[in-house]
């Protein structure tokens, strides 16, 4: 497995960075994977060197470059401060440009078999079920996407299969949120919606308290298998 920093191109001829990660076989499926709030940060990067190992070319743009480019934020208090700050600005509609370039630039590399998905969490969850509706991905796999119940009129864009997953415990995101995305996605069709009892917001990030070393081995696991079967 090896990973670079690369030029992503942007409107109006600009550039953007992204975290490149690549397979030990140098090549396979492609992953856009979608940063937290805290951005590509080690454990964001480490997370896409995990997929880097299970056979796809990852690619981890940085979304908050127009703020703060190669921002790599903790989760101590001044940095959950900061990174509010910069979800809070983010433009979502240029975000998900970013994304759809992010997509189109692994579909035109030799090393892409042409099957892109997207991956995220917390609010990269949350730009993942965007991207499924208005990226172009082929799947999407959204980890507690925050705020998703407010952008469920998106659902019927999606034509995509689309998986979810949810903590139980989860202090941001409520049962009633879980229930509207049940209901939703029940009806657009190809969604799968896994819940884990016991855990909290976050449980996939190593680096923090509420991770639960179980949950996120069992979520990772039927992402391995849902994008198997996918792309």
């Amino acid at each position: 497995m090896t990973s670079q920093w690369i030029d992503i191109p942007a409107q109006d001829g600009k550039t953007f960075k992204g975290y490149l990660a690549l397979p030990p076989a140098g090549h396979g499926p492609g992953i856009v994977l979608i940063q937290e709030i805290f951005g590509v940060n080690e454990h964001i990067q480490s997370v896409a060197d995990q997929y880097a190992s299970d056979g796809y070319v990852v690619v981890a743009p940085d979304l908050f470059w127009r703020s703060e480019p190669g921002v790599q934020l903790g989760y101590g208090e001044e940095d959950w401060e900061q990174a509010f700050s910069l979800m809070q600005a983010l433009d979502f509609d240029l975000a998900i440009d970013d994304l759809r370039r992010s997509v189109e630039l692994l579909r035109g590399r030799d090393d892409c078999n042409g099957r892109v998905a997207s991956v995220g969490y917390c609010m990269g969850g949350v730009l993942s079920f965007l991207s499924a509706a208005n990226a172009g991905v082929d799947a999407a796999v959204c980890y507690y996407p925050g705020s998703i119940e407010k952008r469920l009129d998106q659902a019927e864009r999606i034509t995509c299969p689309t998986l979810f997953h949810f903590a139980e415990e989860d202090d941001h995101i409520d049962s009633d949120a879980v229930a509207a995305v049940q209901e939703k996605m029940a009806q657009v069709g190809q969604a799968q919606i896994e819940t884990y009892p016991g855990v909290d917001h976050g449980f996939n990030c190593w680096a923090r308290p509420m991770y639960n070393q179980n949950a996120a081995a069992l979520a990772h696991g039927r992402s391995l298998v849902f994008l198997a079967e996918n792309l």
